[in-house]
């Protein structure tokens, strides 16, 4: 099993985590009735936020606010 969830990138702000480069990531669940994509995405993802603490710089490189991103959930093997 696996699910696709679109959630755009709504801010980035100083993490309280202790190192001075660490950011906390939020993500907020997209639904825009005018694109197709974003319909289909509602039936799996209507509602909800992530947010994560990252402290690697190259990968908040990666990272650009109010772009929307692919979150792609499957079991972890424990």
């Amino acid at each position: 099993m696996s699910v696709r969830a679109k959630f755009k990138l709504t801010s980035i702000r100083q993490s309280c985590y202790g190192v001075p480069h660490a950011r906390t990531l939020r993500f907020e669940a997209q639904y825009d009735g005018s694109v197709p994509e974003d319909v289909c995405f509602s039936n799996t993802t209507p509602t909800g936020h992530f947010e994560m603490e990252c402290n690697n710089q190259a990968a908040l490189d990666q990272f650009e606010l109010g772009k929307n991103y692919y979150f792609d959930i499957t079991p972890a093997n424990d």
